[in-house]
């Protein structure tokens, strides 16, 4: 069973698979381990990073394919939810309509942005996924229409998803079971199943045809596999995947607009998660999504605390001073990719190969 689960993709590493199951059960209990609004928003966020990092992972990692039109679709999931229930209403045929909508215009414009850009050089492939982003965010900011322009989307989603409903009167272990918690929950499982799915695909005789044309295209081509049929569909589903990922952003944040699911910055965001995690691993994006999520979440925290303690020592009070938390999330990544040049997965599983060995 968990074979079929994990499609023959076993962490291959006593300790990842420990941090792996560390992260599944802390996700899976969060809401009782860690109370609190801002440890479930961020549970919530990882969950949602972790399939779109997972999703650009399938190009980046297992393809070979650099595009920074990722947050596009991720956007178009968001924008799909936030239109749909806007104009419809809270219910659940709202939300079919918009996850729908969503996956057919990703799947046109992933498949227009392949057809035409694959062909070029990896360089030039990312120069126009780039100007596409760029260009959909202008598009988004200025169809206030539709799109609320920069104040974005505020909407409601069905009251069964609302922290209004209360089904139990009484907390259970001291958590009130209200709709936000089945909100997270919906997530969770969505999340573990996209991942599973995402499993699949990497190991399946697609998922090493896309690893062969991303250590050898020429090589690839030259056995008969056809590089830009195959380049082509690994970007539409990995489209497909990321807009799924917006869609759970807007589902839990009950609002969208250009900042929240289109802005540049969540592209480097994916990147450096990416890189922390380690390249063509799915398992990757689940330890590089908690690890730079909760960094980002609570390093203001923790330098606040230090500079408090270092209060006799003026130069190190200020050098720890919370306005400075993306100077030290900078270091923290330069050493990350100094000691993990593979991510963390990489760095293990070589680690345990050459104990095996």
């Amino acid at each position: 069973m968990l074979n079929r689960l994990l499609s023959n993709d076993y962490p291959r590493s006593k300790v990842l698979a420990v941090i792996l199951v560390a992260i599944l059960i802390g996700l899976a209990f969060a809401p009782f381990l860690f109370p609190g609004v801002k440890a479930l928003s961020v549970a919530a966020k990882v969950l949602i990073f972790v399939v779109l990092v997972a999703s650009f992972d399938l190009l980046l990692g297992y393809t070979g394919i650099v595009s920074f039109a990722h947050t596009m679709f991720f956007g178009i999931g968001a924008y799909g939810i936030a239109v749909a229930t806007t104009r419809l209403g809270p219910t659940w045929t709202a939300l079919g309509v918009g996850i729908g909508g969503a996956l057919l215009l990703s799947l046109l414009l992933s498949l227009a942005v392949g057809l035409f850009s694959l062909r070029v050089r990896a360089i030039f492939f990312a120069m126009i996924t780039l100007a596409v982003a760029a260009a959909f965010q202008t598009l988004a900011s200025q169809l206030s229409d539709i799109t609320g322009g920069e104040d974005g989307l505020t909407f409601k989603v069905p009251e069964f998803l609302s922290p209004s409903f209360e089904p139990f009167e009484e907390p259970f272990l001291g958590v009130t079971i209200d709709g936000r918690l089945i909100c997270y929950y919906l997530l969770f499982v969505t999340a573990v199943a996209l991942v599973l799915a995402l499993l699949r695909i990497v190991n399946s005789p697609f998922g090493r045809v896309l690893q062969a044309i991303r250590e050898n295209e020429f090589r690839a081509e030259a056995i008969g596999y056809r590089v830009v049929v195959y380049r082509t569909t690994s970007s539409v589903l990995s489209a497909l995947f990321a807009t799924l990922a917006g869609c759970m952003l807007a589902l839990w944040l009950r609002y969208n607009g250009p900042d929240t699911s289109l802005s540049f910055e969540i592209m480097m965001d994916c990147l450096l998660i990416v890189v922390i995690g380690g390249m063509g691993t799915i398992y990757g994006s689940a330890i590089g999504a908690v690890l730079f999520l909760v960094a980002q979440s609570y390093l203001q925290d923790l330098l606040r605390l230090g500079s408090e303690a270092a209060t006799g020592f003026p130069w190190l009070s200020a050098l720890l001073s919370p306005d400075r938390w993306l100077l030290w999330l900078g270091v923290l990544f330069v050493l990350s990719v100094y000691y993990f040049p593979t991510g963390v997965v990489g760095r293990l599983r070589a680690a345990a190969a050459r104990k095996a060995g």
